[in-house]
């Protein structure tokens, strides 16, 4: 029977242990991991690709088990790894549906939200609100402006704030440099604002 190891072991001693045939191993990263990965997966893909979810999440699995033998950290957490598999995972599916995959606007010049989206931003409650009914309207908004942007954006943004990342790992797991990286959320964060802001008024 193998060792009862603890809750708080690293990933990548999990990860090693299951490169050497500890099984239970995998199963604790798996638990670990499943419910944000799956999140991030099923949000990249937006609504037009959400029943490609359950094959790229399972896929992403299958790539851990079949690299577990020659899988290094190089530098990059499990966790940034495991993101990075996804990703490659998502863009395959995009690239099949026919969509956009390529950040055509890395090099623009920043995104200048309008006025009036920026003015009823400001006007929003107080974070602190308790108005449940503005929050689950602002949720679902939210949901659809994500859909709105570019792969590339949309899958910095995420990692970021939701699956809370560090910038340099963003950068890893999208296999860009760190000022790319950093562009990218820059111009997420400042479409959500404008699309925000210019379809979700406070209600009365």
């Amino acid at each position: 029977m193998p060792t009862p190891r603890p809750d708080d072991e690293p990933d990548d001693l999990l990860m090693a242990a299951y490169a050497n045939g500890d099984d239970t191993a995998f199963e604790r990263l798996y638990a670990r991991h499943e419910a944000g990965l799956y999140r991030f997966v099923r949000r990249l893909l937006g609504p037009a690709l959400a029943a490609q979810a359950d094959e790229v999440f399972q896929d992403t699995w299958m790539r851990v088990v079949n690299a577990r033998k020659g899988w290094m950290p190089q530098g990059a957490s499990f966790r940034t790894w495991l993101f990075t598999l996804a990703h490659h995972r998502v863009i395959d599916v995009w690239r099949r549906s026919g969509r956009e995959v390529t950040p055509v606007d890395d090099g623009d010049a920043p995104w200048e939200p309008d006025a009036e989206a920026g003015s009823a931003w400001a006007r929003w409650p107080a974070p602190h609100t308790e108005d449940i009914a503005f929050w689950r309207k602002a949720g679902e908004r939210l949901l659809h402006c994500l859909d709105q942007l570019p792969l590339a954006q949309r899958s910095a943004f995420l990692l970021h704030h939701e699956d809370e990342l560090p910038l340099a790992d963003v950068a890893r797991a999208l296999e860009v440099g760190f000022e790319t990286a950093k562009t990218r959320l820059r111009y997420a964060m400042a479409k959500l604002r404008t699309c925000m802001g210019a379809h979700l008024a406070p209600l009365q």
